[in-house]
């Protein structure tokens, strides 16, 4: 049987473009390259696109933007294609291709952007379509639909950067009133892997707070602050997703931000979470409920908090293209319940393959 073509995107114009590379090289190597013939596309900061066909390893240290047979190639987004077109001289030659594994992260990545152009060139491809990838990616609508479907989650409030100069103190009445007061955390919209994101102590801190998340996008989210344990379960599947076991984040941080995730690397992950089995179970069943909620397909990683004064499970947020690093927690999950990292990519290119509810 002929292996299927597959085109592995990494890279891209986002914050998290390093984080990028390092999911990319990780997925390269452990995918089963019996049953697939694979085509990396690097995207740079800049946007420029290039088919890279040297090791992992240079993906991962970045080098991989000067290797000297990286060729210009983009996909076509006329169904006619289907694939991609790679510069050849003063022409450009075609590379059919069957089913697409974006391993990006961040802006322009899972935010529904180039999901978008996947649909257009009639490839299947891994993970959440157009919508679901752009709603999971914006806080502020992540939370006003799980409002709507009755998902527990902390207290938030949200406004325009634009014009925060001019509502400075109902904001600040505002979070004494209906989030209890400080500290709070002052998020970005739209931006992955807690870049932007302040943990604020006090109002002589709040300025400085949403002037970063403001760097990052257009809208500020605000949300009170939730003693307790910081956890996650992973999903996979289409119609009938399956969720994980749950797994616990020990942060050596005040919080779980960008350095602590992927630079620190001092954070320690337990799988299991140290929790009751009913509670476990719990959330387990409220990120499958979530994950359908809001149209959600392939994975999602689905991360919660567990308020200590009550164990209440709050929902946090929906990551559609977690990391895939050796320290991410979405394969290690899997894997804790007993689905191998090889066999889960697999698992997660057969699942684009299937026929699926548009």
């Amino acid at each position: 049987m002929s292996k299927r073509k597959l085109a592995l995107f990494f890279g891209g114009c986002s914050s998290e473009h390093e984080v990028s590379c390092l999911s990319a090289a990780s997925i390269l190597t452990n995918i089963p390259s019996d049953k697939y013939e694979i085509h990396t596309v690097g995207i740079t900061k800049q946007g420029n696109w290039y088919l890279y066909n040297g090791a992992a390893e240079y993906i991962a240290n970045g080098s991989w933007e000067q290797y000297p047979t990286n060729r210009v190639a983009f996909l076509s987004p006329d169904p006619r294609v289907h694939g991609l077109l790679i510069q050849n001289g003063d022409t450009f030659e075609t590379l059919p291709i069957d089913v697409i594994f974006p391993v990006l992260h961040g802006k322009n990545g899972e935010d529904g952007t180039i999901q978008g152009l996947f649909q257009l060139s009639g490839i299947p491809y891994v993970g959440c379509h157009t919508l679901a990838s752009a709603v999971c990616m914006d806080k502020v609508f992540t939370n006003l639909l799980l409002d709507a479907f009755d998902v527990p989650q902390a207290h938030f409030l949200w406004f325009y950067a634009m014009d925060y100069d001019g509502k400075k103190e109902a904001v600040r009445q505002e979070i004494a009133d209906r989030l209890g007061g400080y500290p709070v955390f002052v998020k970005p919209a739209n931006a992955g892997s807690s870049v932007g994101v302040s943990k604020v102590h006090n109002e002589a801190e709040l300025d400085a707070a949403v002037a970063v998340a403001a760097k990052e996008d257009g809208k500020i989210l605000i949300e009170e602050f939730v003693e307790g344990q910081e956890v996650e379960c992973a999903v996979l599947g289409n119609e009938m997703p399956q969720a994980s076991m749950v797994g616990e984040i020990l942060t050596s941080a005040d919080f779980y931000d960008y350095e602590d995730k992927y630079k620190s690397g001092t954070s320690r992950t337990d799988i299991p979470a140290h929790l009751p089995t009913e509670t476990m179970e719990i959330i387990r069943s409220i990120a499958v409920h979530a994950y359908r909620a809001l149209g959600c397909s392939g994975l999602s990683r689905v991360d919660f908090f567990v308020r200590k004064s009550d164990g209440a499970v709050l929902l946090n947020e929906l990551n559609t293209l977690p990391g895939f690093t050796s320290i991410s927690m979405y394969p290690k999950l899997w894997e804790a319940s007993g689905l191998a990292y090889p066999d889960l990519l697999d698992q997660l290119i057969r699942l684009a393959l299937e026929p699926q509810q548009e």
